[in-house]
C-alpha cells in the first residue's frame, strides 16, 4: 500500500510502492521484425495492447533493435512483462547532510522556538533554554557573523510556528514505521552497484516542447483533441497538440526521440508548455483535484540551470479557472521561501476565486527513520509545503459534492523517504482520497510523471516514465 501507516497527524507513505502498484505491466503484444513490437488489435475494453510509437524506427541513441522496452519473443509468440521502479531512487539511508553533534540536540525539544531564539538575543534577555544555548553553541561553532536578510528573518519565524507539529507528528509517525518493520534502523546494502544507477537520462523532452512552436500551426477544426494510444504512428507533432490517453488496462510503451517511455494504464497526459495549453483545455474536462508544481523562481535553480522557472505574473496566467469543476480542492507545491507562500494565500487562489484551507507539510526522512537534513537547517529544511484550498463557485453543487467527505484538517504531515532523483513528489492520490468522492477527475500540472485516473501536463511530463528509470521483472 502506498499509505504504510494514518495517524492523527498524518500519514507514512511508501513511494516507491506507489509506483509499482500503478500496473506496469505490458501484456498480449507480439514481437515484430525490424525492431519496435507492434500492438495487436483491440476488440473489447477488457483486452490489452502493448506498444505505440511516435518514431518510425528508433534511432540510434536508443540502443540496439531489442532493447530492454521491446518484447524479445520469438515472432508470434505472446509475451507478457511488468515492470517496477529502481529502488536504488528510494534507498536513503542515511541523511543528506547530517546534523552536527551540538545540532542533534535540538532534534529532540520539540517545544523550542528558533525565531524566539533571535528575538532572546536581539532583546538581551538572560532566560535561555536548552535550544537557545545549543543553538549559540552552533553560531559560536562556525565562528563568523551571520546577518539575516528580511526572507530569511521570515522563514525563520515560520518554522518556528510549525517546527512543534513537524516534530512531534514525524516522531510518531516514525515510530509506527520502525513497529512495523518499514522503517529500519540498520539499512543491508543493496546489492545493485551504484555506478549502473542512472542519475541524469537526457531525454529532450523540454526542447521538444520548444521545437514545437516551430511546427506549422494546427487546425483545431480538423484535428481531435485526445488521441487514443492504440495506432502507431510516425508523427511526433500529434503528441504534441492534443491529449494522449491510455485507455486500456495495461501499460504502454512509446518512442519518442529515440527514448522509450512507459504509460501507464487508464492516464493521459499532453507534452507541451505554458505557451501551449489550448489542447489541455479543448479535451473539455472539468477537475474536481488540481495539483500544481510551479517551478519556482529561486536563486538555487538560477545557479543550477537545472530547469526553467516561471514568475509570478506566469504563474498566474495558468487556465484553473476553466479546468476546475465546482468545489474543485486544488493543491499548490510551494517552497520555503515565504515570499511564495504569501504569493500563492494573498494573490494566486484569490484570483483563481479559490479559498485557501490549510498548509500541509511534505517531511523527508531516511530509511532509518531520520530527517534528511537538520530540521533547523539554516538553509534547506527537511519539508515542503502544500498550500489546499477549494475554489468557491456554486453553493449547491458544492454542498452536493462534499456531501460524505472529511472535511479537509488544518495541518497534516505526509511523512516519506523521497526519491533521490529531484523533483519527484510523492503521490498525493492516496492521501487525499478520504477528502473525496472517488471516481472523480484528477488533473496535475508541471508533472513530471504519470499516475493511473490522472491527468497530467507539463514539458517534461513524461520525464520519470523514461525506461531506463525501471526494471524488467519477468518475462512470461
Amino acid at each position: 500500500m502506498a499509505v504504510v501507516h494514518r495517524l492523527t497527524a498524518g500519514w507514512l507513505v511508501d513511494h516507491l510502492s506507489f509506483i509499482n502498484q500503478c500496473g506496469y505491466e505490458i501484456c498480449d503484444s507480439f514481437a515484430h521484425p525490424g525492431g519496435v513490437t507492434r500492438s495487436t488489435a483491440v476488440t473489447s475494453t477488457e483486452d490489452c495492447h502493448s506498444i505505440s510509437t511516435f518514431a518510425a524506427t528508433p534511432s540510434s541513441s536508443s540502443g540496439p533493435p531489442y532493447g530492454p522496452g521491446d518484447a524479445i519473443e520469438a515472432e508470434g509468440k505472446r509475451a507478457k512483462m511488468r515492470y517496477v521502479f529502481r529502488e536504488e531512487f528510494f534507498a536513503i539511508s542515511k541523511p543528506h547532510i547530517a546534523a552536527a553533534p551540538e545540532e542533534q540536540l535540538c532534534q529532540g525539544c520539540p517545544e523550542v522556538s528558533m525565531f524566539g531564539f533571535f528575538s532572546l538575543l536581539i532583546s538581551s534577555c538572560n532566560d535561555m533554554d536548552g535550544f537557545c544555548c545549543c543553538f549559540l553553541l552552533i553560531l559560536q561553532k562556525r565562528k563568523r557573523k551571520y546577518v539575516f536578510n528580511q526572507g530569511e528573518l521570515d522563514a525563520l519565524e515560520y518554522h518556528s510556528k510549525v517546527r512543534k507539529l513537524i516534530w512531534e507528528g514525524t516522531w510518531h509517525l516514525v515510530q509506527e514505521g520502525l513497529k512495523s518493520g518499514f522503517l529500519h534502523q540498520t539499512t543491508a546494502k543493496l546489492s545493485c552497484r551504484k555506478s549502473n544507477v542512472p542519475q541524469h537520462i537526457v531525454c529532450g523532452l523540454a526542447e521538444l516542447c520548444e521545437m514545437a512552436k516551430q511546427f506549422p500551426a494546427v487546425n483545431e477544426s480538423d484535428h481531435p483533441a485526445v488521441r487514443v494510444l492504440e495506432e502507431e504512428t510516425s508523427a511526433e507533432q500529434d503528441l504534441l497538440s492534443c491529449v494522449m490517453e491510455n485507455s486500456s488496462n495495461c501499460a504502454k510503451i512509446i518512442v519518442l526521440m529515440g527514448q522509450k517511455y512507459l504509460i501507464p494504464p487508464k492516464s493521459s497526459f499532453l507534452l507541451s508548455d505554458i505557451s501551449c495549453l489550448q489542447p489541455l483545455l479543448n479535451y473539455k474536462k472539468k477537475y474536481d483535484i488540481i495539483v500544481i508544481d510551479p517551478p519556482w523562481e529561486n536563486k538555487s535553480v538560477k545557479r543550477s540551470n537545472r530547469y526553467s522557472h516561471l514568475s509570478s505574473w506566469q504563474i498566474k496566467q495558468i487556465p484553473v479557472p476553466a479546468l476546475a469543476a465546482p468545489n474543485c480542492l486544488v493543491v499548490t507545491w510551494v517552497t520555503n521561501r515565504q515570499k511564495h507562500l504569501r504569493f500563492v494565500k494573498d494573490e494566486l487562489y484569490p484570483l483563481w476565486s479559490v479559498k485557501t484551507l490549510a498548509e500541509w507539510h511534505w517531511v523527508k526522512i531516511t530509511t532509518a527513520g531520520e530527517f534528511v537534513l537538520p530540521l533547523d537547517s539554516l538553509h534547506k529544511k527537511p519539508y515542503e509545503v502544500l498550500v489546499l484550498g477549494r475554489v468557491q463557485g456554486d453553493v449547491k453543487e458544492a454542498l452536493r459534492k462534499s456531501e460524505d467527505v472529511l472535511p479537509i484538517p488544518e495541518h497534516q504531515l505526509i511523512v516519506s523517504i523521497p526519491c533521490s532523483l529531484h523533483s519527484h513528489k510523492p503521490p498525493l492520490a492516496a492521501v487525499l482520497a478520504e477528502f473525496i468522492k472517488p471516481d472523480v477527475e484528477c488533473l496535475e500540472l508541471f508533472a513530471r510523471n504519470l499516475q493511473p485516473g490522472w491527468t497530467s501536463w507539463g514539458n517534461e511530463v513524461l520525464k520519470f516514465q523514461h525506461i531506463d528509470y525501471f526494471t524488467l521483472l519477468q518475462n512470461e
